[in-house]
């Protein structure tokens, strides 16, 4: 592993790997390859755009001519699979561009691997177990997706697996909970509540807001990937996330918290469609492997804060055009 394709790079957790990869690894190649679609956002990138050792391509991971151009061009032996429509809620509003993108450039990416002999690792999701209302889901559950999103991310699970099992792929797949940390798109619960909350505008809080949510620092997830990409079994699926809950409406009262905003500002909205109300995982598998979270919820929520405080030159420009009319239907028409 040395010269590695991360597609999907410009994004909220490709881009944290980008650096996070460039600082450990000084002699590691890396081309991000990215659609820059609205998430994708190459200042995620800038300051590592002038290193030597990365490189950068526009491209749709279902165009299978360019990614095998861009695989031989750049003599990769690894492709990290970060790119994927992410957004629950825009899967439920429209889920053609997540079955396009998550299970058929899935299997683009997939090719690739088989044809040319890559080390490949696909970058998943907690959601795809569906609700847990009691216990935490191993590795061995059945998938059991509730939404248009998770379900993609399932297909492309298990077509992974189908190619390591046909096709002798070496693969591997992580499953993660909840990110949170600097870069992070705001439409997801987080960054909205951050960002409004700085602006004094309201927190639109799904229901009664006793879902639970694993929320994971960014770079604690980006250090288990690593580690399942460098030692982890072929052909294996690890769970990562810090095996510890909480309710979103107490995520929200301590984002208010850490701001020194009043309570008043959690605005309760109708709640999200086939919503779960819990996610829990056994991350055992991968403790197994060396890998401790850094960070409590605590912690990564107020360094997440911190940074969006620090970084208005990033996500004020976000949060305009194509964001608000999608605010609009996603939060005030549906009151």
């Amino acid at each position: 592993m040395q010269n590695i394709l991360i597609t999907g790079g410009a994004g909220f957790i490709g881009s944290n790997f980008v650096r996070y990869m460039l600082g450990k690894y000084p002699n590691y190649y890396l081309v991000v390859y990215d659609k820059l679609t609205y998430a994708g956002n190459l200042d995620n990138l800038r300051d590592v755009e002038n290193n030597p050792r990365y490189r950068f391509v526009k491209g749709d991971i279902c165009d299978a001519a360019l990614v095998e151009r861009t695989v031989t061009e750049h003599k990769i032996d690894t492709i990290i699979n970060f790119a994927a429509e992410t957004h629950v809620d825009r899967s439920i509003m429209d889920a053609d561009a997540f079955i396009r993108t998550d299970v058929y450039g899935t299997y683009v990416l997939l090719e690739a691997a088989k044809k040319f002999g890559l080390r490949y690792h696909q970058v998943g999701t907690d959601e795809v177990y569906g609700a847990v209302l009691e216990g935490a889901s191993k590795e061995t559950d059945s998938l059991l997706p509730r939404s248009p999103y998770a379900a993609s991310k399932a297909s492309a699970d298990l077509l992974i697996h189908s190619y390591i099992v046909t096709h002798k792929v070496a693969a591997t797949i992580t499953r993660g909970a909840n990110n949170i940390g600097p870069y992070q798109y705001p439409e997801k619960a987080v960054p909205v509540f951050v960002t409004n909350a700085i602006d004094n505008f309201p927190l639109p809080l799904y229901g009664d807001g006793k879902q639970m949510r694993d929320y994971q620092f960014v770079l604690d997830h980006c250090e288990a990937i690593d580690l399942v990409a460098h030692q982890g079994k072929l052909g294996q699926v690890y769970n990562v996330g810090t095996g510890h809950e909480t309710y979103n409406i107490d995520m929200a009262r301590l984002v208010l918290k850490l701001l020194g905003k009043p309570e008043s500002l959690i605005q309760h909205v109708p709640d999200r469609a086939g919503h779960d109300r819990r996610y829990s995982l056994d991350v055992n598998k991968l403790r197994a492997l060396g890998w401790e979270p850094a960070h409590d919820f605590e912690e990564a929520l107020s360094k997440t804060v911190k940074w969006y405080v620090e970084n208005e030159w990033w996500w004020r420009k976000l949060k305009s055009g194509e964001y608000l009319e999608y605010y609009k239907k996603q939060y005030v028409e549906r009151q």
